[in-house]
């Protein structure tokens, strides 16, 4: 089994590593320092078991696990922590397993024997254990085969187009298959409905403009497109810019 090691201490790492060396089935492809990189890693070197903490710098172990579960062959997930929490003793039934530090080596053992695949509704399981959900930082996108992970912040608008969502950042864009309506639940505190197909970045937002032919327009700072708010958006918007 082919496995990945992600952890922000290098010494946490390395005794990982060592432990798993132990174990015949086990063959250490890579380690990261953090989700971001995790997520990359998975992508260039498919593993079938993804080692993983949970509270680490720039994207933490849970939203990595989020987004590893959407690939096409999701690798299986021990989560690795020093902190406890509420929803451990309901994770030590599941495929998903969960190893409090420091990993003592039968209980690795264990852990790799039980390990199945990955599911996303796993990992929501955690975290309503634990603390609240938390909403992404980042989207992630493939471009020509290739993994982009878009952050958050970075995003003017979001534009549904046929089964896809256009995401607009940075004055690129890319295409991701999640629903628009999706993205709106998560990232109702960020973005806000403008028309059916389009959703635009709140602090985006500097004011309104109406067209020759009757429409309105969202204008968002550094931003050059014609965005068209619907009447049925319209009074809200309305609400919105005048509160700027």
């Amino acid at each position: 089994m082919r496995a990945l090691v992600v952890d922000d201490e290098p010494l946490a790492r390395e005794r990982l590593v060592d432990l798993l060396g132990d174990i015949p089935s086990i063959d250490v492809v890579g380690q990261a320092g953090d989700g971001r990189e995790a997520i990359e890693a998975v992508e260039r070197l498919r593993p079938d078991l993804v080692l993983l903490d949970i509270r680490m710098p720039r994207m933490d172990g849970l939203e990595a696990a989020r987004h590893l579960g959407n690939f096409e062959h999701a690798p299986a997930i021990i989560f690795c922590t020093a902190y406890d929490e509420h929803a451990l003793a309901a994770f030590d039934a599941n495929a998903v397993d969960y190893l409090l530090k420091p990993i003592r080596a039968d209980r690795l053992r264990a852990a790799i024997e039980r390990a199945g695949r990955f599911s996303r509704e796993t990992v929501e399981d955690l975290e309503h254990g634990g603390a609240s959900r938390r909403e992404r930082s980042h989207l992630c996108a493939r471009v020509r085969g290739n993994l982009v992970l878009i952050p958050i912040s970075e995003i003017d608008y979001l534009l549904a187009e046929d089964k896809y969502v256009i995401v607009h950042h940075a004055g690129s864009e890319v295409l991701i298959e999640e629903p628009l309506k999706a993205l709106e639940l998560e990232f109702g505190d960020r973005f806000v409905r403008i028309h059916r197909n389009c959703l635009v970045t709140l602090d985006r937002i500097v004011g309104l403009a109406r067209t020759t032919d009757g429409r309105v327009l969202a204008k968002l700072e550094n931003v050059n497109a014609e965005l068209e708010v619907s009447r049925r958006n319209l009074p809200s918007i309305r609400k919105l810019v005048r509160s700027l």
